[in-house]
């Protein structure tokens, strides 16, 4: 069944090289119980460890039936530990979050087996344990966790058991227990090798071995071994074991992953929610800064949409003489021929209207107020995105006969009216008589500048009847479609110079201001803005993830000899580094969840109590928990790839 031939393994502790095995060949035949003993440091551990595949000799030569193993990958002896071998350790090794049961059942899991859970059931009760499976580790006996380590020895049903120290922590009561169960395997057919100090102990194997300086110094046989029915069942075993179908039937599943990941979350609380809330609070950054970025970016995209849209502004500018600048208006003066010139470029001018300003006072009643006044023409409306929220706009008519009607500003109409509907009342305006034709819509404020602090009356009006005025203060042109904006500019300056008769010196005599650069310029600084408080949010997401690392690399140090467990019951380097990457991702996601909904509270919690417009985005949300996934990958991949490169021997006998 096994054959070593010229076994040689050499440790390195520091500079010191330590011969465990010196040349040691050996044979056992099925159904054989062989204790090794032998002095501290002579080489039985490491030949138990060689001989359980845990280990991989220097040289020689180690056939498992007619197999060789040298030759296996790791992934390959993984396989075959899990089926052909049983282990029994002198520390139990047994994982204190799961029950006797679960702790049974682990090699199932890495069979590809969990649904076969009957099975750990049946061995916990042939150990005598049916009415303890549900306790933990912490209330069981030494004597009841090294019979739970028998069950889970057992519940593949290997062909061979390793038992090192089995009863080296156990009262003499325990010890019969433990032996007595050892020997009715062996009697069943089971072939049992065991590692002792104790020479009682080893008077119930037929076959002891004893080693010194890594040597086999004896081999005594006693009594007859047991029978094995069938001799060839290794070699089936192990092609069966090495299959591609058997293979593929050992993957786990992704939830078997997931419920081992939440489970090791679980039996470490404070770890992991430390871990949790460093992802939540970088995540809940994330989404609070974004919030109030493009809330930003809304509230200023809503103040230019209060402008208008496609808008060019054409004012007076000022020469110079002398070097010296003169009044706005001193060269070049709007009037309604400007206004009608510039109407025909049909090709870019879509509307115009004119406009002229000045200040009065509002008189209602026992009310008044002091606003600014602009006379505009019909067109303004729709230049403006002015449409009265109540009422009317002003008409054609009103503008050629010079009447007097008057839009109010949402403020004017609330000082003045309070929440009265003003249309169809009469207010005075520097002590003339106005009608309240309608009320416009709400613009809020801008900067320091009231919008709706205003009142609109024909233009007519306002410069004949009102502000005394005999010129055009300025001449609002919207562009027929976006495109056309740096056209049309090109065109109205070309004919106002034409117009006024303006020499090349005398050009910078009027300005056109087009509202379109204004708009790119706020919107690229409040992308700008939302980018920066995004990456200053960023910032503490990536910190969230190195605390992961760092509690990861913890956790795996504290979980060595789980890990080593893991790996002698059949687990491959890739089932540890899915488990731990798994577990570290799922404490980014929570946190991310978490993140999310924090992130919208505090952005709440902003608008109620600052007052400040914030939008939590759904693109932010997305951005925000991919990147929570991300960094629970990024910053659980090296602490999951140096659980997975544990030597198993090594992690096993970490302290």
């Amino acid at each position: 069944m096994i054959e070593l031939k010229n076994i040689y393994k050499t440790y390195h502790m520091g500079n010191v090289e330590v011969k465990a095995l010196q040349g040691v060949s050996l044979k056992i035949a099925p159904g054989e119980f062989v204790a090794i003993m032998g002095p501290s440091g002579s080489g039985k551990s490491t030949l138990m460890h060689v001989l359980g595949l845990l280990d991989r000799p220097d040289s020689g030569e180690y056939y498992l039936g007619k197999k060789k193993i040298n030759e296996l990958l790791d992934e390959e002896l993984s396989a075959i530990r899990n089926r052909l071998a049983g282990f029994v350790f002198q520390q139990f090794h047994l994982l204190p979050r799961m029950t006797a049961l679960e702790n049974a059942a682990l090699p199932l899991i890495y069979a590809g087996k969990r649904h076969l859970k009957e099975r750990a059931r049946q061995k916990i009760e042939e150990v005598g344990l049916a009415d303890r499976m549900s306790h933990r580790p912490n209330e069981l006996s030494g004597g009841q966790q090294q019979r739970v380590a028998i069950a889970r020895s057992l519940v593949n049903d290997p062909l061979i058991i390793f038992a090192d120290e089995p009863t080296g922590n156990l009262d003499s009561k325990s010890q019969e227990e433990i032996i007595s169960i050892l020997k009715d395997l062996n009697q069943k057919g089971k072939t049992i090798i065991m590692v002792t100090h104790e020479k009682e102990v080893a008077a119930y194997a037929r076959r002891v071995i004893r080693m010194l300086d890594g040597r086999i110094i004896s081999d005594e046989k006693s009594g007859i071994p047991a029978k094995y029915s069938q001799e060839n069942q290794t070699d089936k075993i192990i092609e069966v074991v090495l299959s591609k179908s058997e293979r593929k039937a050992r993957e786990i599943e992704f939830w078997d992953y997931l419920r081992q990941a939440a489970g090791a979350m679980v039996s470490h609380k404070m770890r992991s929610f430390l871990s949790i809330l460093g992802i939540l609070i970088g995540v809940a950054a994330v989404i609070a800064m974004l919030a109030v970025g493009q809330g930003a970016k809304e509230s200023i995209e809503s103040q230019l949409a209060s402008l208008g849209s496609n808008l060019l502004l054409v004012r007076p500018g000022s020469s110079r003489m002398m070097g010296v600048a003169l009044q706005a208006g001193t060269v070049t003066r709007f009037t309604f021929q400007d206004v009608s010139a510039i109407e025909k470029l049909s090709d870019e001018v879509k509307s115009v209207s004119p406009s002229v300003t000045g200040r009065g006072q509002l008189v209602y009643g026992n009310k008044n107020w002091n606003t600014q006044i602009e006379g505009v023409g019909v067109d303004y409306a729709s230049i403006r995105a002015s449409q009265p929220a109540v009422g009317r706009f002003i008409s054609e008519d009103e503008v050629k006969m010079r009447d007097r009607v008057v839009l109010l500003g949402t403020t004017v109409a609330r000082e003045l009216f309070g929440d009265a509907n003003p249309v169809g009342e009469t207010i005075k305006i520097n002590l003339l008589n106005f009608k309240v034709i309608g009320v416009l819509p709400e613009k809020g404020a801008g900067g320091f500048h009231d919008q709706d602090d205003t009142v609109l009356i024909p233009v007519t009006t306002a410069m004949y009847r009102v502000l005394g005025k005999e010129y055009i203060d300025s001449i609002y042109v919207e562009a027929k479609s976006p495109d056309s904006i740096d056209a049309a500019q090109e065109a109205i300056t070309n004919l106002i110079i034409k117009q006024h008769h303006l020499a090349k010196d005398e050009e910078d005599s009027f300005q056109i201001r087009n509202m379109s650069d204004i708009k790119n310029a706020l919107e690229a600084t409040t992308k700008t803005m939302s980018l920066l408080l995004g990456s200053i949010a960023a910032i503490s997401l990536l910190v969230g993830g190195i605390g992961i690392m760092n509690i990861m690399l913890v956790s795996v140090s504290e979980r060595t000899r789980e890990i080593g467990l893991r790996k002698a019951i059949g687990a491959t380097n890739k089932d540890i580094m899915v488990q731990f990457l798994i577990e570290a991702v799922l404490m980014s996601f929570i946190g991310g969840i978490c993140g999310v909904l924090l992130g919208s509270g505090i952005s709440i919690l902003i608008t109620l109590f600052a007052g400040w417009t914030v939008r939590v985005s759904m693109f932010s949300v997305i951005l925000a928990t991919t990147f929570s996934l991300i960094v629970g990958i990024v910053f659980g991949l090296w602490p999951a790839q140096k659980a997975s490169q544990l030597d198993p021997i090594e992690a096993l006998r970490y302290e």
